[in-house]
């Protein structure tokens, strides 16, 4: 269970743990030693943390109970928890037995009662329990779910099962081998997770102007169109990028640099380019993406020439790149700074001999 949290005087606790019998405060400031103070606790954690421990006591005893699936570990995580099961799976309709049965326990208003024992107590041995950590000092703590469970345990806990209002088993997820986490809320939580489901509701129903009960199939409908518009889109674009290196290479005289942005584009449409026009004696630039900040880009011409200009062109425009046989493609950071590529490359052409 998580530390608690909460204030001494005015210095708040930034953490808690154990040493031996004491319980050690980590402060951000000192405090006067035998000085008078008021602890003030984090009550809205604490009652969470003792709803969502004393849930997993009830849902690992019941869980034994009913089907023989001892707890082998849990967790009480920041939103959700999970209890480690000794069964290689559980099927809904045991899941669903479970949550009834636990919400029974609830409903009944079963008292839950800590006790302590002294170390050699004999009843020490009859409760179920992990063992006691090898600093443990000073008496055993016993909590116990009248009728239910007798559990050895140092975490807080409710007082009654009622005060754990309602427990929502979330399902199952893969454990170790051999093991099965199930996922739970307790208390608060399940009340936190309504809310936050029915404002998602709300703002889906304003979205897709239908009832909750037509989300799922308004969203399929919505997939498939965006699936149909992205095909239509990727073959447009290639069909421009075929275009635009036929109407480069339909020119009388063709430049020794070919420079092209488009911000819609992709790295096949840049290559398609690339491949149409032929890179044998032209350098193309290509880039797709913002047109100031973050795209790609595509370096491609004569083997030597991209070798030598590819890491300097990655290095420009603020990413990181990589490439053979004349081609050098990558990530850009600042796209805003193609100016300055287009310029270092039009040098680059200028000083080439008529060689290379």
């Amino acid at each position: 269970q998580p530390d608690d949290r909460g204030l001494i005087g005015e210095v708040p606790v930034l953490r808690v743990t154990r040493r031996g019998p004491e319980a050690v405060h980590f402060v951000p400031a000192a405090l006067e030693p035998g000085a008078e103070v008021l602890l003030s606790l984090d009550w809205e954690r604490r009652f969470d943390h003792m709803q969502q421990h004393s849930g997993q006591h009830l849902i690992t005893a019941i869980a034994e109970q009913m089907f023989g699936f001892k707890t082998t570990s849990w967790e009480l995580g920041r939103q959700r928890s999970v209890i480690e099961l000794d069964t290689p799976s559980m099927t809904a309709e045991q899941i669903e037995a479970l949550e009834r049965s636990v919400n029974e326990k609830i409903r009944e208003r079963v008292p839950v009662v800590v006790r302590e024992l002294a170390a050699d107590d004999p009843e020490v041995e009859t409760v179920r329990s992990r063992g006691l950590p090898d600093d443990h000092a000073g008496p055993v703590r016993v909590v116990d779910i009248e009728g239910i469970d007798s559990n050895m345990c140092c975490g807080t806990h409710v007082s009654n099962l009622s005060d754990l209002q309602v427990i929502k088993l979330l399902g199952t997820e893969k454990g170790k081998k051999n093991k099965t986490n199930l996922v739970f809320l307790a208390g608060n939580r399940v009340l936190k997770s309504i809310e936050q489901s029915h404002s998602t509701e709300k703002a889906l129903t304003s979205l897709l102007k239908n009832g909750p009960g037509e989300h799922v199939e308004a969203v399929k409908r919505l997939q498939s169109s965006v699936k149909l518009l992205q095909k239509n889109n990727l073959n447009l674009l290639r069909d421009m990028a075929v275009l635009i290196a036929r109407d480069f290479k339909s020119k009388p005289v063709q430049s020794q640099l070919f420079v092209l942005h488009r911000k819609e584009g992709d790295s096949e449409f840049m290559n398609i380019i690339a491949n149409e026009i032929g890179t044998e004696e032209t350098l193309l630039f290509l880039t797709v993406g913002d047109e100031k900040e973050a795209g790609l880009f595509l370096l491609a011409g004569p083997a030597e020439a991209v070798e030598n200009l590819g890491p300097r062109v990655a290095e420009l425009l603020g990413g990181k790149g990589a490439g053979k046989r004349g081609r050098f493609q990558g990530k850009a950071t600042r796209m805003s700074r193609r100016g300055e590529v287009q310029a270092l490359l039009q040098e680059f052409i200028s000083h080439r001999s008529p060689e290379a």
